[in-house]
C-alpha cells in the first residue's frame, strides 16, 4: 500500500474553535495528514472557509460532517450548495428520504454521501430517551446502514463494534465506511461510548477512521498523527 493511501486512510477531526486554530493545527501536521474532517462546531468559526482553503491551497481532502436532517427539498438544496465547494465527504442522516434527497443534490459532483448510523456517543439508554425503537445497538446500526444503501448512500458513518457487519452486507459492496470513536492505544474514552483503536477498526472493514483530541491534544500532533498512521498500516493489507 503506498503513503498516499495509507495516510488517505486517517482523518483529522478539526474540532477545534474556529478556523485560524484548524489551519494553525494542519500546519503543525503538515504532510503527516492530507485528509481533514470540519464538524458543525467549527461552522460559525469559518469552517467553510478553512474547508477551502484546506482543499484549494493546501491539497487537502476535506469530510464536511454536517449530519443534515430536513424535508427532501430543503437537504437536496444545502447539499447542492455544498457541492460547489469541491470537498470530498459529507454526512446526512441515514433515513433514505435524506440520504435520496442528498444524492440529487450531489448530483454532477465527486462529493460521497455518508449516512449516519447512530452516534457513537449514544447507547441503548440514549436510545430509549429518545423513544428509538426497541433493540441492541448493533443491530440497529446494521439496519439503518442497510437502509441508507439501498437509498444510494455512497457510504455509512458507524462505529468500530459494527463495522465488521456492515462490511459483511452484500450491498456494502464498493461502499466506504468511516468510523470515529477510534482511540489509539492508551488514550482517554473522552464521550464516545462504542470505541476501539485503529488497527481494530481496520480489521473489522473500516475504509477510513476519524481521530481528533488524541492528536490535537497531543505534545507533538504531528508524531501523534503518525503514530496513528504506524497503528493503520499494521492492520492494513499490504497489497
Amino acid at each position: 500500500m503506498s503513503d498516499l493511501i495509507s495516510n488517505d486512510r486517517l482523518i483529522v477531526a478539526l474540532d477545534v474553535p474556529n478556523a485560524v486554530v484548524g489551519l494553525e493545527l494542519a500546519n503543525k501536521l503538515g504532510d503527516a495528514v492530507s485528509f481533514y474532517k470540519i464538524g458543525l462546531g467549527m461552522l460559525t468559526g469559518g469552517g467553510l472557509a478553512l474547508a477551502n482553503e484546506l482543499k484549494q491551497e493546501h491539497g487537502k481532502r476535506i469530510f464536511l460532517d454536517m449530519k443534515l436532517f430536513d424535508i427532501g427539498a430543503t437537504v437536496e438544496a444545502a447539499v447542492r450548495g455544498l457541492a460547489q465547494f469541491d470537498l470530498d465527504f459529507l454526512t446526512v442522516h441515514g433515513d433514505p428520504h435524506v440520504v435520496r434527497a442528498a444524492k440529487e443534490g450531489a448530483a454532477g459532483s465527486n462529493m460521497k454521501i455518508l449516512g449516519v448510523t447512530i452516534l457513537t456517543s449514544l447507547d441503548r439508554a440514549d436510545l430509549d430517551a429518545s423513544l428509538i425503537r426497541a433493540g441492541d445497538v448493533p443491530e440497529l446500526v446494521v439496519a439503518r446502514a442497510l437502509n441508507a444503501f439501498k437509498a444510494g448512500a455512497d457510504g455509512v458513518i458507524a462505529s468500530p463494534q459494527e463495522a465488521a457487519m456492515i462490511r459483511a452486507l452484500p450491498e456494502a459492496a464498493g461502499r466506504l465506511i468511516v468510523t470515529p470513536g477510534v482511540r489509539p492505544t492508551g488514550a482517554a474514552m473522552g464521550d464516545q461510548k462504542r470505541v476501539t483503536t485503529p488497527a481494530q477498526a481496520i480489521q473489522n472493514g473500516a475504509d477510513h477512521v476519524v481521530v481528533g483530541r488524541p492528536i490535537h491534544q497531543a505534545n507533538d500532533p504531528a508524531e501523534a498523527a503518525r503514530a496513528v498512521l504506524a497503528e493503520i498500516a499494521s492492520a492494513a493489507p499490504t497489497t
